[in-house]
Protein backbone atom coordinates (compact mmCIF):
# COMPACT_ATOMS: atom_id res chain seq x y z
CA UNK A 1 0.00 0.00 0.00
CA UNK A 2 1.17 3.67 -0.39
CA UNK A 3 -0.15 7.15 -1.17
CA UNK A 4 -0.96 8.62 -3.82
CA UNK A 5 -1.72 12.12 -5.63
CA UNK A 6 -4.81 12.37 -7.69
CA UNK A 7 -4.88 15.24 -9.88
CA UNK A 8 -8.48 16.78 -10.70
CA UNK A 9 -8.26 20.31 -12.46
CA UNK A 10 -5.89 22.68 -10.33
CA UNK A 11 -6.30 20.45 -7.05
CA UNK A 12 -5.04 17.11 -5.81
CA UNK A 13 -6.75 14.19 -3.79
CA UNK A 14 -4.53 12.32 -1.56
CA UNK A 15 -5.57 8.35 -1.61
CA UNK A 16 -4.60 5.40 -0.36
CA UNK A 17 -3.65 2.86 -2.82
CA UNK A 18 -3.14 -0.70 -2.93
CA UNK A 19 -1.47 -3.07 -5.70
CA UNK A 20 -3.65 -6.36 -6.48
CA UNK A 21 -3.00 -8.61 -9.09
CA UNK A 22 -5.91 -9.97 -12.10
CA UNK A 23 -4.18 -12.31 -13.54
CA UNK A 24 -1.63 -11.58 -15.91
CA UNK A 25 -2.13 -7.52 -14.85
CA UNK A 26 -1.47 -5.72 -12.04
CA UNK A 27 -4.10 -3.18 -11.27
CA UNK A 28 -4.71 -0.37 -8.41
CA UNK A 29 -7.20 -0.15 -5.98
CA UNK A 30 -7.77 2.47 -3.99
CA UNK A 31 -8.96 2.01 -0.50
CA UNK A 32 -9.70 4.91 1.01
CA UNK A 33 -9.67 8.59 -0.31
CA UNK A 34 -8.40 11.17 2.39
CA UNK A 35 -9.17 14.84 1.02
CA UNK A 36 -7.72 17.48 -0.62
CA UNK A 37 -4.01 17.69 -0.40
CA UNK A 38 -3.42 21.45 0.90
CA UNK A 39 -6.47 21.01 3.40
CA UNK A 40 -4.71 18.22 4.95
CA UNK A 41 -1.61 20.07 5.13
CA UNK A 42 -2.83 22.77 6.35
CA UNK A 43 -4.53 20.94 9.45
CA UNK A 44 -1.73 18.76 9.92
CA UNK A 45 -4.48 15.82 9.53
CA UNK A 46 -1.84 13.64 7.30
CA UNK A 47 0.81 14.17 9.74
CA UNK A 48 -1.03 12.69 12.34
CA UNK A 49 -2.08 10.28 10.54
CA UNK A 50 1.63 8.93 8.95
CA UNK A 51 2.52 9.86 13.51
CA UNK A 52 0.19 7.43 14.59
CA UNK A 53 1.14 4.29 11.97
CA UNK A 54 4.58 5.26 12.95
CA UNK A 55 3.93 3.66 16.59
CA UNK A 56 3.46 0.58 15.14
CA UNK A 57 7.18 -0.27 13.34
CA UNK A 58 10.69 0.23 14.61
CA UNK A 59 11.45 1.12 11.08
CA UNK A 60 10.51 4.62 10.63
CA UNK A 61 12.51 6.49 12.93
CA UNK A 62 12.55 10.33 12.25
CA UNK A 63 8.58 11.17 12.52
CA UNK A 64 8.41 11.69 16.33
CA UNK A 65 11.76 13.25 16.00
CA UNK A 66 9.92 16.60 17.19
CA UNK A 67 7.47 15.60 19.42
CA UNK A 68 9.55 15.18 22.47
CA UNK A 69 6.78 13.93 24.95
CA UNK A 70 5.67 11.17 22.58
CA UNK A 71 6.07 7.74 24.29
CA UNK A 72 9.69 6.20 22.90
CA UNK A 73 10.77 9.86 21.95
CA UNK A 74 13.85 9.84 19.72
CA UNK A 75 17.37 10.34 20.82
CA UNK A 76 20.32 11.39 18.63
CA UNK A 77 24.15 11.38 19.13
CA UNK A 78 27.01 11.85 16.68
CA UNK A 79 30.84 10.78 17.25
CA UNK A 80 33.69 11.06 15.26
CA UNK A 81 34.71 7.69 13.57
CA UNK A 82 37.59 8.17 11.04
CA UNK A 83 40.53 8.68 12.97
CA UNK A 84 39.57 5.38 15.25
CA UNK A 85 39.01 3.12 12.00
CA UNK A 86 41.88 4.30 10.25
CA UNK A 87 44.83 4.45 12.83
CA UNK A 88 43.13 1.12 14.63
CA UNK A 89 43.98 -0.84 11.70
CA UNK A 90 47.60 0.98 11.41
CA UNK A 91 47.63 -0.05 15.23
CA UNK A 92 47.14 -3.59 15.04
CA UNK A 93 49.41 -4.07 11.91
CA UNK A 94 52.23 -2.59 13.90
CA UNK A 95 51.41 -5.18 16.58
CA UNK A 96 51.07 -2.84 19.10
CA UNK A 97 47.96 -4.06 20.40
CA UNK A 98 49.80 -7.22 20.40
CA UNK A 99 52.63 -6.22 22.80
CA UNK A 100 50.97 -4.49 25.16
CA UNK A 101 48.52 -7.24 25.94
CA UNK A 102 51.44 -9.87 25.91
CA UNK A 103 53.32 -7.44 28.26
CA UNK A 104 49.79 -6.92 30.05
CA UNK A 105 49.29 -10.45 30.62
CA UNK A 106 50.57 -10.34 34.47
CA UNK A 107 49.47 -7.55 35.86
CA UNK A 108 46.34 -7.07 37.47
CA UNK A 109 45.00 -3.71 36.20
CA UNK A 110 41.05 -3.64 36.27
CA UNK A 111 41.15 -1.29 33.00
CA UNK A 112 42.09 -1.67 30.10
CA UNK A 113 45.31 -0.04 29.44
CA UNK A 114 46.17 -0.85 25.78
CA UNK A 115 42.68 1.32 25.11
CA UNK A 116 44.15 4.13 26.92
CA UNK A 117 47.59 3.76 25.61
CA UNK A 118 45.85 3.75 22.37
CA UNK A 119 43.59 6.57 22.52
CA UNK A 120 46.85 8.74 24.16
CA UNK A 121 48.55 8.60 20.84
CA UNK A 122 45.44 8.85 18.94
CA UNK A 123 44.93 12.44 21.13
CA UNK A 124 48.36 12.98 20.05
CA UNK A 125 47.95 13.14 16.33
CA UNK A 126 44.73 14.81 16.30
CA UNK A 127 44.73 17.81 18.64
CA UNK A 128 47.38 16.39 21.42
CA UNK A 129 47.64 18.42 24.55
CA UNK A 130 47.63 17.24 28.64
CA UNK A 131 46.49 13.73 29.62
CA UNK A 132 43.51 15.52 30.86
CA UNK A 133 42.81 16.91 27.89
CA UNK A 134 42.29 13.92 26.41
CA UNK A 135 39.85 12.66 28.96
CA UNK A 136 37.16 14.86 27.92
CA UNK A 137 38.56 14.93 23.98
CA UNK A 138 37.55 11.06 24.02
CA UNK A 139 34.12 12.07 24.66
CA UNK A 140 33.77 12.93 21.12
CA UNK A 141 34.91 9.74 19.39
CA UNK A 142 33.54 6.20 19.13
CA UNK A 143 36.75 4.18 19.77
CA UNK A 144 36.35 0.43 20.65
CA UNK A 145 37.11 -1.00 24.07
CA UNK A 146 37.16 2.80 25.62
CA UNK A 147 34.29 3.13 27.32
CA UNK A 148 34.76 4.20 31.01
CA UNK A 149 38.04 5.30 30.80
CA UNK A 150 38.58 8.36 33.28
CA UNK A 151 41.43 10.82 33.86
CA UNK A 152 43.35 8.48 36.48
CA UNK A 153 43.31 5.47 33.80
CA UNK A 154 45.72 7.86 31.91
CA UNK A 155 47.23 8.46 34.42
CA UNK A 156 48.27 5.08 35.33
CA UNK A 157 48.54 3.81 31.94
CA UNK A 158 51.72 6.53 31.50
CA UNK A 159 53.20 5.16 34.61
CA UNK A 160 53.19 1.94 33.84
CA UNK A 161 54.61 2.15 30.40
CA UNK A 162 57.51 3.99 31.86
CA UNK A 163 58.24 2.15 35.07
CA UNK A 164 61.70 0.79 35.65
CA UNK A 165 62.92 -2.99 35.13
CA UNK A 166 65.67 -2.56 36.39
CA UNK A 167 68.46 0.03 38.29
CA UNK A 168 70.54 2.10 36.48
CA UNK A 169 73.75 0.72 35.75
CA UNK A 170 77.20 2.66 37.08
CA UNK A 171 77.90 5.15 34.19
CA UNK A 172 74.55 4.79 32.05
CA UNK A 173 72.74 7.75 31.20
CA UNK A 174 69.18 6.19 31.51
CA UNK A 175 67.48 2.85 33.45
CA UNK A 176 66.04 0.15 31.12
CA UNK A 177 62.67 0.68 31.53
CA UNK A 178 59.33 -0.55 30.02
CA UNK A 179 59.11 1.34 27.08
CA UNK A 180 62.53 0.12 26.12
CA UNK A 181 60.73 -3.56 25.81
CA UNK A 182 57.52 -2.51 24.00
CA UNK A 183 60.23 -0.38 21.43
CA UNK A 184 62.42 -3.90 21.25
CA UNK A 185 59.52 -6.02 20.64
CA UNK A 186 57.45 -3.78 18.00
CA UNK A 187 61.84 -3.96 16.03
CA UNK A 188 61.17 -7.43 16.52
CA UNK A 189 58.23 -7.71 14.42
CA UNK A 190 59.04 -6.71 11.58
CA UNK A 191 62.68 -7.72 11.08
CA UNK A 192 63.29 -10.30 8.69
CA UNK A 193 66.66 -11.96 7.29
CA UNK A 194 67.25 -8.98 5.65
CA UNK A 195 66.51 -6.23 8.07
CA UNK A 196 69.32 -4.06 9.37
CA UNK A 197 70.35 -1.23 10.47
CA UNK A 198 73.09 0.18 7.62
CA UNK A 199 72.13 3.75 8.72
CA UNK A 200 70.62 5.15 12.20
CA UNK A 201 69.83 8.53 12.34
CA UNK A 202 70.54 10.55 15.76
CA UNK A 203 69.40 13.84 17.08
CA UNK A 204 68.33 15.40 20.34
CA UNK A 205 66.08 17.75 21.12
CA UNK A 206 65.25 19.35 24.77
CA UNK A 207 61.38 19.37 26.20
CA UNK A 208 60.29 22.05 28.71
CA UNK A 209 58.98 21.57 31.98
CA UNK A 210 56.03 23.29 33.85
CA UNK A 211 57.11 22.12 37.68
CA UNK A 212 60.33 19.75 38.77
CA UNK A 213 59.84 17.45 36.06
CA UNK A 214 60.14 14.14 38.01
CA UNK A 215 62.43 12.85 40.71
CA UNK A 216 65.64 13.23 38.14
CA UNK A 217 64.62 14.17 34.49
CA UNK A 218 63.85 17.72 35.46
CA UNK A 219 67.31 19.73 35.10
CA UNK A 220 68.03 23.43 33.72
CA UNK A 221 70.87 23.37 31.03
CA UNK A 222 70.72 24.57 27.61
CA UNK A 223 66.99 25.18 26.47
CA UNK A 224 66.56 24.36 22.61
CA UNK A 225 63.37 25.67 23.36
CA UNK A 226 64.26 29.07 24.25
CA UNK A 227 62.97 28.96 28.19
CA UNK A 228 65.93 28.57 30.12
CA UNK A 229 63.76 29.64 33.13
CA UNK A 230 62.00 26.06 33.22
CA UNK A 231 63.72 23.03 33.76
CA UNK A 232 63.63 20.44 30.85
CA UNK A 233 64.76 17.22 29.68
CA UNK A 234 66.76 15.42 26.98
CA UNK A 235 65.01 13.97 24.02
CA UNK A 236 66.51 11.73 21.99
CA UNK A 237 65.23 10.26 18.93
CA UNK A 238 66.58 7.31 16.46
CA UNK A 239 65.22 6.40 12.92
CA UNK A 240 66.30 4.08 10.51
CA UNK A 241 67.22 4.89 6.70
CA UNK A 242 63.99 4.54 5.98
CA UNK A 243 62.93 7.23 8.49
CA UNK A 244 60.99 5.13 10.94
CA UNK A 245 61.24 5.47 14.52
CA UNK A 246 63.26 2.75 16.01
CA UNK A 247 63.32 4.24 19.82
CA UNK A 248 63.67 7.03 22.16
CA UNK A 249 65.89 8.23 24.94
CA UNK A 250 65.30 10.28 27.88
CA UNK A 251 68.00 12.14 29.52
CA UNK A 252 68.09 15.06 32.47
CA UNK A 253 67.98 18.01 31.23
CA UNK A 254 71.68 18.47 32.12
CA UNK A 255 72.91 16.30 29.90
CA UNK A 256 75.39 17.46 27.00
CA UNK A 257 74.78 16.34 23.30
CA UNK A 258 78.15 15.12 23.15
CA UNK A 259 77.98 12.57 25.71
CA UNK A 260 74.99 10.67 24.40
CA UNK A 261 75.89 9.74 21.11
CA UNK A 262 77.89 6.78 21.78
CA UNK A 263 75.73 5.50 24.79
CA UNK A 264 72.80 5.85 22.68
CA UNK A 265 74.96 3.60 19.94
CA UNK A 266 76.23 0.64 22.71
CA UNK A 267 72.30 0.36 23.70
CA UNK A 268 71.27 -0.02 20.10
CA UNK A 269 73.48 -2.56 19.35
CA UNK A 270 72.68 -4.27 23.19
CA UNK A 271 68.80 -4.27 22.50
CA UNK A 272 68.50 -4.72 18.72
CA UNK A 273 70.98 -7.49 18.22
CA UNK A 274 72.88 -5.44 15.19
CA UNK A 275 76.29 -5.67 13.73
CA UNK A 276 77.08 -3.64 10.89
CA UNK A 277 75.98 -0.21 11.53
CA UNK A 278 76.38 3.47 10.01
CA UNK A 279 75.57 5.98 12.12
CA UNK A 280 74.65 9.67 10.90
CA UNK A 281 74.76 12.88 13.19
CA UNK A 282 74.87 16.38 13.67
CA UNK A 283 77.87 18.16 14.69
CA UNK A 284 76.52 19.27 17.76
CA UNK A 285 76.60 15.72 19.23
CA UNK A 286 80.38 14.45 17.76
CA UNK A 287 83.58 15.47 19.81
CA UNK A 288 86.92 14.16 19.58
CA UNK A 289 86.49 11.50 22.14
CA UNK A 290 83.07 10.65 20.83
CA UNK A 291 85.17 9.83 17.11
CA UNK A 292 87.74 7.84 19.18
CA UNK A 293 84.76 5.58 20.51
CA UNK A 294 83.47 5.06 17.28
CA UNK A 295 85.90 4.11 15.77
CA UNK A 296 87.56 1.71 18.33
CA UNK A 297 84.44 -0.25 18.42
CA UNK A 298 84.66 -0.63 14.38
CA UNK A 299 81.44 1.51 13.85
CA UNK A 300 81.14 3.85 10.81
CA UNK A 301 79.97 7.30 10.74
CA UNK A 302 78.90 10.31 8.75
CA UNK A 303 79.33 12.88 11.10
CA UNK A 304 78.81 16.59 10.13
CA UNK A 305 82.20 18.53 10.74
CA UNK A 306 81.96 22.50 12.39
CA UNK A 307 83.06 24.54 9.57
CA UNK A 308 83.88 28.04 11.21
CA UNK A 309 85.37 26.52 14.63
CA UNK A 310 87.29 23.54 13.64
CA UNK A 311 91.15 24.62 12.29
CA UNK A 312 91.66 21.84 10.37
CA UNK A 313 88.49 22.16 8.28
CA UNK A 314 89.22 25.35 7.57
CA UNK A 315 92.77 25.37 7.00
CA UNK A 316 93.22 22.54 5.03
CA UNK A 317 89.65 21.39 3.91
CA UNK A 318 87.80 24.96 3.00
CA UNK A 319 90.72 26.23 1.16
CA UNK A 320 91.41 22.99 -0.76
CA UNK A 321 91.54 23.96 -4.60
CA UNK A 322 90.90 20.96 -6.18
CA UNK A 323 87.91 21.44 -8.21
CA UNK A 324 84.00 20.77 -7.01
CA UNK A 325 81.85 17.97 -9.29
CA UNK A 326 78.52 19.30 -10.32
CA UNK A 327 75.85 16.48 -9.20
CA UNK A 328 71.97 16.94 -9.88
CA UNK A 329 69.72 15.57 -7.36
CA UNK A 330 66.47 14.11 -7.90
CA UNK A 331 63.91 15.09 -4.65
CA UNK A 332 60.50 15.20 -3.72
CA UNK A 333 60.27 18.63 -3.81
CA UNK A 334 62.22 19.15 -7.28
CA UNK A 335 65.91 18.80 -8.69
CA UNK A 336 68.71 20.43 -6.23
CA UNK A 337 71.84 21.47 -7.94
CA UNK A 338 74.88 19.76 -5.52
CA UNK A 339 78.76 20.76 -6.33
CA UNK A 340 80.97 18.27 -3.70
CA UNK A 341 84.34 17.26 -3.64
CA UNK A 342 86.39 14.75 -1.23
CA UNK A 343 89.47 16.16 0.88
CA UNK A 344 91.92 13.85 2.79
CA UNK A 345 93.55 16.15 5.30
CA UNK A 346 95.95 14.33 8.25
CA UNK A 347 94.51 11.15 7.12
CA UNK A 348 90.35 11.97 7.76
CA UNK A 349 88.04 11.38 4.53
CA UNK A 350 86.46 14.81 4.81
CA UNK A 351 83.20 15.20 2.40
CA UNK A 352 82.95 19.50 1.03
CA UNK A 353 79.07 19.98 -0.40
CA UNK A 354 78.00 23.10 -1.64
CA UNK A 355 74.10 23.69 -1.87
CA UNK A 356 73.37 26.70 -4.26
CA UNK A 357 69.68 27.19 -3.64
CA UNK A 358 70.99 27.02 0.26
CA UNK A 359 74.33 29.61 -0.72
CA UNK A 360 71.31 32.16 -2.14
CA UNK A 361 69.43 31.50 0.48
CA UNK A 362 72.57 32.33 2.59
CA UNK A 363 73.47 35.58 0.72
CA UNK A 364 69.79 36.99 0.96
CA UNK A 365 69.58 36.55 4.42
CA UNK A 366 72.82 38.05 5.28
CA UNK A 367 72.24 41.41 3.21
CA UNK A 368 68.86 41.81 5.22
CA UNK A 369 70.84 41.30 8.94
CA UNK A 370 73.42 44.10 7.15
CA UNK A 371 71.18 46.27 6.04
CA UNK A 372 68.76 46.14 9.16
CA UNK A 373 72.22 46.53 11.26
CA UNK A 374 73.07 49.36 9.26
CA UNK A 375 69.72 51.19 10.02
CA UNK A 376 70.47 50.90 13.33
CA UNK A 377 73.99 52.20 13.54
CA UNK A 378 72.86 55.04 12.42
CA UNK A 379 70.29 55.50 15.60
CA UNK A 380 73.13 54.42 18.06
CA UNK A 381 75.45 51.55 18.01
CA UNK A 382 75.55 50.12 22.21
CA UNK A 383 72.38 48.26 21.66
CA UNK A 384 73.80 46.09 19.29
CA UNK A 385 76.40 44.45 21.12
CA UNK A 386 73.90 41.90 22.80
CA UNK A 387 72.45 40.53 19.91
CA UNK A 388 74.63 37.71 18.24
CA UNK A 389 73.18 38.16 14.91
CA UNK A 390 74.63 41.82 14.61
CA UNK A 391 77.83 41.19 16.80
CA UNK A 392 79.67 38.68 14.31
CA UNK A 393 79.78 41.22 11.55
CA UNK A 394 80.87 44.52 13.91
CA UNK A 395 84.09 45.50 14.40
CA UNK A 396 85.70 48.51 16.74
CA UNK A 397 85.46 51.69 14.80
CA UNK A 398 88.60 53.89 14.76
CA UNK A 399 89.99 56.77 17.27
CA UNK A 400 88.11 59.74 14.77
CA UNK A 401 85.09 57.46 14.30
CA UNK A 402 82.02 58.82 15.74
CA UNK A 403 80.22 55.69 16.71
CA UNK A 404 81.63 52.91 18.96
CA UNK A 405 81.17 49.84 16.12
CA UNK A 406 81.09 49.33 12.44
CA UNK A 407 80.45 47.15 10.33
CA UNK A 408 83.35 44.69 9.43
CA UNK A 409 83.60 44.10 5.27
CA UNK A 410 86.29 41.53 5.98
CA UNK A 411 83.79 39.50 8.40
CA UNK A 412 81.10 39.71 5.74
CA UNK A 413 83.53 38.58 3.41
CA UNK A 414 85.06 35.92 5.56
CA UNK A 415 81.33 34.94 5.75
CA UNK A 416 80.27 34.25 2.03
CA UNK A 417 82.82 31.67 2.27
CA UNK A 418 80.50 29.06 3.91
CA UNK A 419 77.41 30.38 1.79
CA UNK A 420 75.54 26.80 0.94
CA UNK A 421 78.82 24.35 2.25
CA UNK A 422 78.65 21.80 4.64
CA UNK A 423 81.56 19.30 5.72
CA UNK A 424 81.41 16.33 6.82
CA UNK A 425 83.98 14.14 8.18
CA UNK A 426 83.29 9.95 7.40
CA UNK A 427 84.96 6.76 7.44
CA UNK A 428 82.23 4.97 5.51
CA UNK A 429 82.68 2.98 2.38
CA UNK A 430 80.48 4.93 0.35
CA UNK A 431 80.63 7.40 -2.50
CA UNK A 432 80.73 11.40 -1.40
CA UNK A 433 77.18 11.49 -3.18
CA UNK A 434 75.74 8.28 -0.80
CA UNK A 435 77.53 10.94 2.01
CA UNK A 436 75.96 14.03 1.21
CA UNK A 437 72.27 12.02 0.29
CA UNK A 438 72.27 10.11 3.52
CA UNK A 439 73.36 13.21 5.91
CA UNK A 440 70.54 15.31 4.13
CA UNK A 441 68.63 12.15 5.31
CA UNK A 442 69.15 13.44 8.79
CA UNK A 443 66.33 16.22 7.97
CA UNK A 444 64.02 12.71 8.92
CA UNK A 445 64.67 13.41 12.14
CA UNK A 446 64.38 17.30 12.42
CA UNK A 447 60.93 16.83 10.70
CA UNK A 448 60.26 14.19 13.31
CA UNK A 449 60.96 16.41 16.27
CA UNK A 450 58.51 19.28 14.10
CA UNK A 451 55.98 16.83 14.33
CA UNK A 452 56.49 15.86 18.03
CA UNK A 453 56.97 19.25 19.48
CA UNK A 454 54.81 21.42 17.14
CA UNK A 455 52.09 19.39 15.56
CA UNK A 456 51.39 17.37 18.07
CA UNK A 457 53.09 19.63 21.11
CA UNK A 458 54.43 17.52 23.11
CA UNK A 459 55.71 20.10 25.58
CA UNK A 460 54.71 21.26 28.35
CA UNK A 461 54.59 18.33 30.58
CA UNK A 462 52.52 18.21 33.55
CA UNK A 463 53.45 14.95 35.05
CA UNK A 464 55.33 14.98 38.25
CA UNK A 465 57.15 11.38 38.37
CA UNK A 466 59.97 10.03 35.71
CA UNK A 467 57.62 7.00 34.88
CA UNK A 468 54.38 9.02 33.89
CA UNK A 469 57.14 11.61 31.90
CA UNK A 470 58.32 8.55 30.13
CA UNK A 471 55.18 7.38 29.21
CA UNK A 472 53.59 10.74 28.08
CA UNK A 473 56.37 10.85 25.70
CA UNK A 474 56.65 7.13 24.48
CA UNK A 475 53.11 7.58 23.39
CA UNK A 476 54.10 10.56 20.92
CA UNK A 477 56.78 7.64 20.16
CA UNK A 478 53.70 5.50 18.95
CA UNK A 479 51.90 8.24 17.48
CA UNK A 480 55.36 9.04 15.22
CA UNK A 481 55.07 5.44 13.93
CA UNK A 482 51.67 5.16 13.01
CA UNK A 483 51.95 8.78 11.30
CA UNK A 484 55.03 7.34 9.38
CA UNK A 485 53.21 4.27 8.41
CA UNK A 486 50.09 6.75 7.06
CA UNK A 487 52.83 8.49 5.49
CA UNK A 488 53.82 5.60 3.52
CA UNK A 489 50.42 4.00 2.74
CA UNK A 490 49.58 8.06 1.04
CA UNK A 491 52.76 8.03 -0.89
CA UNK A 492 51.81 4.65 -2.49
CA UNK A 493 48.02 6.28 -3.25
CA UNK A 494 49.70 8.85 -5.01
CA UNK A 495 47.88 11.05 -2.42
CA UNK A 496 49.12 14.42 -1.50
CA UNK A 497 46.89 15.97 1.11
CA UNK A 498 47.95 18.55 4.05
CA UNK A 499 48.14 16.95 7.25
CA UNK A 500 45.51 18.88 9.10
CA UNK A 501 43.54 18.92 6.29
CA UNK A 502 43.42 14.96 6.41
CA UNK A 503 43.00 15.30 9.68
CA UNK A 504 39.79 17.49 9.51
CA UNK A 505 38.14 15.05 6.56
CA UNK A 506 38.69 12.06 9.37
CA UNK A 507 37.12 13.96 11.67
CA UNK A 508 34.22 14.94 9.31
CA UNK A 509 33.35 10.74 9.34
CA UNK A 510 31.01 10.60 11.75
CA UNK A 511 28.35 7.80 12.78
CA UNK A 512 24.81 9.17 14.23
CA UNK A 513 23.68 6.71 16.78
CA UNK A 514 19.19 7.04 16.96
CA UNK A 515 17.90 5.33 19.58
CA UNK A 516 14.06 4.63 19.07
CA UNK A 517 11.88 2.73 21.36
CA UNK A 518 14.70 0.14 22.30
CA UNK A 519 16.50 0.25 18.88
CA UNK A 520 19.82 1.87 18.15
CA UNK A 521 20.46 2.67 14.36
CA UNK A 522 23.36 3.56 13.38
CA UNK A 523 23.67 6.17 10.46
CA UNK A 524 26.87 6.99 8.79
CA UNK A 525 27.96 10.13 6.95
CA UNK A 526 29.76 10.71 3.85
CA UNK A 527 33.15 10.23 3.35
CA UNK A 528 35.89 12.59 1.83
CA UNK A 529 37.17 11.41 -1.80
CA UNK A 530 40.55 11.13 -0.13
CA UNK A 531 39.87 9.33 3.14
CA UNK A 532 37.60 6.53 0.33
CA UNK A 533 40.89 6.71 -1.13
CA UNK A 534 42.76 5.99 1.90
CA UNK A 535 40.80 3.31 3.37
CA UNK A 536 41.06 1.44 0.16
CA UNK A 537 44.74 1.29 0.48
CA UNK A 538 44.56 0.80 4.24
CA UNK A 539 42.14 -2.67 4.01
CA UNK A 540 39.71 -0.55 6.41
CA UNK A 541 35.67 -1.06 5.36
CA UNK A 542 33.74 1.96 5.83
CA UNK A 543 30.54 0.85 7.83
CA UNK A 544 27.66 1.02 5.88
CA UNK A 545 25.49 3.88 5.33
CA UNK A 546 22.56 2.80 7.83
CA UNK A 547 22.08 -0.46 9.69
CA UNK A 548 20.62 -1.46 12.78
CA UNK A 549 23.25 -1.64 16.19
CA UNK A 550 23.63 -4.93 17.49
CA UNK A 551 21.64 -5.67 20.89
CA UNK A 552 24.22 -6.50 23.73
CA UNK A 553 25.00 -9.68 24.39
CA UNK A 554 22.43 -11.05 27.24
CA UNK A 555 23.38 -11.11 30.37
CA UNK A 556 24.71 -14.79 31.98
CA UNK A 557 23.01 -16.20 35.04
CA UNK A 558 24.64 -16.88 37.90
CA UNK A 559 21.56 -19.21 38.95
CA UNK A 560 22.87 -22.93 39.56
CA UNK A 561 22.99 -25.12 36.99
CA UNK A 562 20.25 -28.05 36.63
CA UNK A 563 21.52 -31.31 36.98
CA UNK A 564 20.01 -33.91 34.45
CA UNK A 565 18.70 -37.09 35.34
CA UNK A 566 17.42 -38.62 38.77
CA UNK A 567 16.84 -36.05 41.57
CA UNK A 568 20.44 -36.48 43.84
CA UNK A 569 19.24 -38.21 47.05
CA UNK A 570 19.41 -36.40 49.96
CA UNK A 571 22.45 -37.85 52.73
CA UNK A 572 19.41 -36.16 55.15
CA UNK A 573 17.31 -39.01 56.91
CA UNK A 574 13.58 -38.44 56.41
Amino acid sequence: MFFRLKRSGKRGYVQIVENTRDGAAVRQRVIADLGRADELAACGALASLIASGAKLTDQVLLINALDEDAEGALSVAAKRIGGPLLFGRIWERLGVADVLIGLLKERAFEFPVERAVFVAALHRLFVSGSDRDCASWIKDYDIPGAEGLDLHHFYRAMAWLGEELEEKPDGALAPRCLKDLIEERLFDRRRDLFTDLSAVFIDTTSLSFYGEGGETLGEHGYSKDYRPDLKQMILGLVVDGDGRPICTEMWPGNTADVTTLLPVVDRLQRRFSIGRVCVVADRGMISSATIAGLEARGLEYILGARERSDAVVRKLVLDNDDPFVPLLVERKAGETQLFVKQVKAEGVRYVVCRNEAEAENDRKDREAIVAALDAHLRKGDKALIGNSAYRRYLRKAGARGERSFEIDAGKLAEEARFDGIFVLRTNAKVTPLQAVLRYRDLLLVEDLFRRTKAIMRTRPIFHSSDAAIRGHVFCSFLALSMQKHLDDLLHGAGLVPEWKELLRDLDRLQQVRIHYRAADWLVRTDAAPDVTRLFKCAHVALPSRARQARPPPPAQSKSPRKRRGRPRRSATPT
